[in-house]
């Protein structure tokens, strides 16, 4: 596990971040009796001024609507009382900033199963943003994807709750081991784009609990400190104003003592989301402000509603503040260092999943052989979605670029399917030819249409009465991104595949895409396949490095790839109502017996690994499995070993098996090591609904350990 965020701390002497303010904190009293001092010197104006944020559109239009060109002050603050506000920037890519490290998104990294890297990530993202001004940070993206069409599933690490709770839990820590106050997204339920301002998520219990909350409850019990509602409705409610989530689950049921703020503009539509658990309104005051102040002199609100949110706002704020440095100055030079670029660059490296190869990797070709690399996104700086998780790098190293460091530019030959004549011939006078096909943020990522992303003029779906957001400045004239409309390739990428196959070279295509693509209507003229993903800033060196034999391909996918469109939950981008079922990713493709293309967990390698001689035993409050895992290749490279739990025996129906665990090992040629990863007795247990209750089923459970969720040695293990 990554290491707490106490023990990357230095000592003592280390300045802290209310030291760097100029903030007077008494170091005789805890965290809520300071705050009770503070809020009981204030008025009633200036503590609802705490709950929102202040400054962000007359910044948005004097930086000519670039998102993130500053911090944006996103709650707490009061200038007579010396309580500096909390500074914001997004994420999770980098932060959003020009000339920040662009690391690959979080699917990709969420293909690395490497739960130190995205430690190390949250790490320099901490710094960068401590560089920036910045102590606040919303990097830590943790919705499931559900289907694969979602157009943000780039921001998030995948479809199975345990793994997102992983991976969102460590890059979180990390950022808060430089005092940067971390938060979750999007709770809850919110896995579609087009209609998020909408859509009404409904959930029985056993889903809620068990599938699409239980990575936000691992993320908080790890320590990240806060959390971003969504914008959608679960169950006829607004998140915004969901006591349900905000209070009874959240305060009430998980203990979490951190606060609670808005998504930007229409996180919050009434004054009575303050009442629900919703601490903190962004980016500015639209339905706060004035209105709760007016809220709570009429009786409508308690002013301990107001009390306990700043209470929770600077509970958080005061134990970040005090709290010493692990480095005694953050400067410009920390931003995009090289050792930040060099940390992308492995990122890269490690998330690539290769899922086909049929002797066209490593690429062959002869001491002064040509490659072609074809298509448009071959030679575009492509990192990924254009909204509020955008980082401009200083730059982007393209897969075209990347071929051309590695070989010479002379080597490298480039067409694409504007032309695809002109692409034949260039397949057909290389040795080897590389396809690069996907989407771009104009095809998927955060919905953006005029003003609707910023607070548009108008909201149909507003309550009669609600305040209506001013005219804004837009980031956007014209709308991007979204949810897709199809799981396949664009016709012309398919057809450049075709062409380049008729050249009768191996062909390897390269799919830079934020979730799952189908692959059924061209695999048969590819000879290798590669999911790429948007792989950040040094993404071209790392494919070059991988295709070309340098390096070893160790990701493993994040999700299930299909062989049909429908074998994914429904899904409507424009829905005003949808169910999120129990049932989706790999458990649904094992309980309807559906054979997918390429299972979750899967990905080969340039080596071979064998796995033998598991053992499982429960020790005290966990299953202890190990395996032997050893290298029978010829190739160094690292194993991502999984860990499936299932209780075929259960009289309630639940999944055939669910991830609790994974590790990587890396090996030598030859080389063998055992592997042991730990299953808490806590992460069987099931939702009764009866009771709102977790129960622990005792009985026989069956554990799988292997390379994917197909590829398993299984044992079992008796359970009390």
């Amino acid at each position: 596990m990554p290491p707490s965020t106490a023990e990357t701390q230095t000592h003592p002497a280390m300045p802290t971040i209310a030291q760097r303010q100029g903030w007077d904190l008494p170091s005789d009293l805890g965290e809520d009796e300071i705050a009770r001092g503070l809020i009981a010197q204030m008025t009633l104006e200036e503590k609802v001024e705490m709950m929102s944020g202040h400054g962000f559109f007359e910044q948005l239009a004097e930086d000519d609507r670039e998102w993130g060109a500053r911090p944006y002050r996103a709650g707490s603050g009061n200038e007579r009382l010396g309580i500096p506000p909390l500074y914001f920037t997004d994420g999770p890519r980098g932060v959003t900033r020009k000339g920040s490290t662009c690391f690959p998104c979080s699917m990709a990294r969420g293909a690395t199963f490497d739960e130190d890297l995205e430690f190390r990530i949250g790490q320099a993202i901490g710094v960068e943003a401590r560089a920036r001004g910045c102590t606040f940070c919303g990097a830590v993206c943790i919705n499931l994807l559900r289907h694969p069409a979602w157009g943000r599933a780039q921001e998030t690490y995948g479809e199975d709750q345990w793994h997102l709770g992983v991976m969102g839990a460590a890059l979180g820590t990390g950022i808060q081991s430089h005092n940067v106050v971390g938060t979750v997204k999007h709770f809850a339920l919110n896995s579609m784009e087009n209609a998020r301002f909408k859509v009404d998520v409904q959930a029985n219990e056993r889903a809620m609990h068990e599938v699409y909350l239980p990575h936000f409850k691992h993320c908080l019990d790890a320590g990240v400190a806060t959390v971003m509602g969504a914008y959608n409705k679960v169950n006829g409610e607004y998140c915004g104003h969901s006591k349900e989530l905000l209070t009874d689950i959240l305060r009430g049921e998980w203990g979490f003592d951190g606060f609670v703020h808005s998504d930007w503009v229409r996180g919050v539509r009434e004054v009575r989301g303050a009442a629900a658990g919703l601490d903190v309104e962004n980016p500015e005051p639209l339905v706060y402000g004035e209105a709760l102040v007016a809220a709570v002199e009429s009786g409508e609100i308690a002013e301990s509603v107001i009390d306990e949110a700043c209470t929770r706002i600077l509970r958080v704020q005061i134990r970040f503040a005090r709290r010493p440095d692990p480095v005694r100055e953050y400067h410009a030079g920390m931003v995009a260092s090289a050792e930040h670029v060099a940390l992308a660059r492995e990122a890269a490296l490690k998330a690539a999943v290769l899922v086909e190869n049929k002797g066209a990797l490593p690429l062959r070709m002869s001491s002064k052989g040509t490659l072609a690399v074809l298509g448009r996104l071959a030679d575009l700086p492509n990192t990924g979605d254009n909204g509020s998780s955008k980082v401009v790098p200083d730059y982007v190293v393209t897969p075209l670029e990347g071929f051309q460091r590695a070989l010479g530019a002379d080597r490298v030959v480039h067409a694409d399917e504007t032309d695809l004549e002109a692409a034949r011939n260039a397949a057909t006078s290389a040795d080897s030819v590389v396809v690069v096909v996907g989407y771009t943020s104009e095809e998927e990522g955060e919905y953006i249409i005029g003003d609707i992303a910023l607070g548009a003029d108008q909201d149909p779906a507003a309550p009669k009465g609600a305040p209506v957001p001013p005219p804004r400045p837009s980031i956007s004239d014209r709308p991007i991104g979204g949810d897709r409309a199809s799981l396949s390739l664009p016709e012309e990428q398919i057809a450049l595949i075709r062409a380049a196959a008729r050249s009768g070279r191996p062909v390897t295509v390269v799919i830079v895409a934020g979730s799952a693509v189908t692959v059924e209507e061209w695999r048969d003229a590819a000879d290798a396949i590669v999911f790429g993903f948007y792989a950040g800033m040094e993404g071209g060196n790392a494919l070059a490095e991988l295709l070309l034999g340098k390096a070893n391909f160790s990701g493993r996918l994040p999700f299930t790839v299909a062989r049909n469109e429908a074998d994914y939950p429904f899904f409507d981008r424009d829905a005003d109502a949808i169910e999120y079922g129990y049932w989706h990713g790999y458990a649904k493709f094992d309980r309807e017996a559906i054979e997918p293309r390429y299972a979750f967990g899967f990905g080969l390698s340039y080596t071979q690994y064998d796995q033998s001689d598991l053992t499982c035993d429960v020790v005290d409050d966990a299953i202890v499995c190990s395996l032997t895992v050893a290298n029978i290749g010829r190739m160094e490279g690292e194993q991502v070993v999984q860990a499936y739990v299932g209780m075929p025996s259960s009289p309630v129906e639940r999944p055939l098996r669910s991830l609790r665990g994974f590790t990587r090992v890396a090996l030598a040629p030859g080389e063998q090591k055992r592997v042991e990863i730990r299953i808490p007795i806590s992460t069987l247990r099931i939702r009764n609904p009866k009771t709102h209750t977790w129960e622990l089923e005792p009985g026989t459970y069956r554990i799988g350990l292997g390379a994917s969720s197909r590829s398993l040695i299984e044992s079992t293990v008796e359970v009390a």
